[in-house]
């Protein structure tokens, strides 16, 4: 099945908005297992035409984004019922969802708007409970007199009514296609802890003896993505290969990222976890908070960014901090069991650290960091690591090494 996007608005030419949504798509897209097999993006006007029917030419399915709002250059449900041929009629079950949209609002229904109630005669209407664009569906069999055999999905621009229309109206369609057309798959078994230099040397010649696999490798933040894709006999079979020789750094298998399976295996087993951040200033309990769920897990978080909110708060002792420092294997204990101790979690992280780019010394070079992880039925452990590079960078890998120090926990794989 080949499936090409056509992403139009002159914002997205001119970068001041980024693409995020071409992302998005073809990672929902490969989890579905098939790749996107060519991206167009286009500023508003006659240039979306020609993406349009080019794509129409060439692919089974095209998705649209954008182009489905209100004013004169939103051109995609116009352009594609041209190229199609098809009489657009107004949808009254539109036009009263718009008004109860703009009520809802304390706001009156504009004859601009009246432009998203008109459909392709024959198209699908695609709801939008979080804006005032329905989305549109145009099977195979419309285009035929035009000599197109090709489905076409209009979706709207905004990340926020694109990504659940796609994974309430276009999934389910494209899984039933798939699923007819043939088997085949892909996986993404996420790694941490391990470079991507060290990952190939551990897997990489055995997985290019796999016949008819293919994989591949992408650097993300703070962790590595093995693709591996093929028919799904085949792909179990570099599946089993990555787990035998990378085994608990494997986060997951799912694409899920570390926070979301540190809370989810948290949730699992009924325990808690409390922070204690001095150098990365709560980037931690962001990334845990950012997960759906977070609340039944996580109570406290504590920035002890100073020596006396350390002393204060999590009650680091004033003699521990005069002889060793803040960024010392005994401080991160004392934060790490004081946290555990206050909060009354089942679990503490702690971390102090220089970020840089000033702080630093010959013992204590910038971007050297403690970690530690207390746990109220485990010893305290203290990892001592060194990432230097700038501010953001720092944050980011010790935020992974902390959670990874507690996911090893939960799941036994210190």
């Amino acid at each position: 099945m080949r499936i090409e996007l056509v992403n139009t608005g002159t914002e997205l030419v001119l970068g001041d908005t980024i693409n995020t949504n071409a992302a998005w798509l073809g990672q929902r897209l490969a989890g579905l297992g098939v790749t996107v097999a060519r991206q167009t993006i286009v500023p508003d006007g006659i240039a979306v035409r020609e993406a349009m029917e080019e794509a129409l030419k060439r692919a089974d399915v095209v998705l649209v984004t954008g182009g489905l709002g209100p004013t004169n250059d939103d051109l995609s449900r116009d352009t594609v019922a041209d190229l199609l041929a098809l009489p657009m009629t107004q949808d009254e079950s539109i036009v009263a969802g718009l008004h109860a949209y703009f009520e809802k609002r304390g706001k009156a229904l504009s004859p601009s708007n009246l432009r998203q109630a008109m459909v392709p005669q024959g198209a699908e209407v695609m709801d939008n409970p979080f804006g005032t664009a329905p989305g549109l569906y145009l099977s195979a069999e419309l285009g035929a007199v035009m000599g197109f055999h090709c489905h076409v999905f209009l979706l709207p621009g905004p990340p926020r009514e694109l990504k659940p229309m796609m994974e309430t109206h276009v999934e389910p369609r494209l899984r039933e296609w798939l699923s007819l057309s043939g088997s085949w798959t892909m996986r993404y078994l996420k790694i941490t802890g391990v470079g991507e230099s060290d990952i190939v040397e551990k897997i990489e010649k055995d997985l290019e003896a796999i016949q008819a696999l293919d994989f591949g490798y992408c650097i993300g933040k703070g962790d590595v993505d093995v693709r591996i894709a093929g028919a799904p006999e085949i792909v179990e079979q570099g599946c089993a290969l990555v787990r035998a020789r990378l085994g608990y750094a494997i986060v997951s298998e799912d694409r899920k990222i570390i926070e979301e399976v540190v809370v989810s295996k948290l949730l699992e087993l009924g325990q808690t976890v409390a922070t204690a951040e001095s150098c990365t200033g709560g980037f931690i309990a962001h990334r845990i908070t950012n997960v759906s769920g977070a609340s039944a897990v996580f109570g406290h978080g504590f920035v002890t960014y100073a020596n006396e909110a350390k002393v204060a708060h999590v009650g680091v002792p004033e003699d521990l901090l005069a002889e060793y420092g803040a960024v010392s294997e005994p401080v991160a204990r004392a934060m790490s069991e004081g946290c555990l101790r206050v909060s009354g979690a089942d679990h503490a992280l702690a971390v102090t650290g220089i970020a840089g780019p000033t702080g630093g010394s010959e013992d204590k070079p910038v971007g050297t960091v403690f970690i530690a992880l207390a746990s109220k039925d485990g010893e305290t452990v203290v990892q001592k690591r060194y990432s230097p590079g700038t501010r953001d960078r720092f944050k980011l890998l010790t935020s992974q090494a902390a959670l990874d120090l507690l996911r090893r926990r939960l799941v036994g794989a210190e």
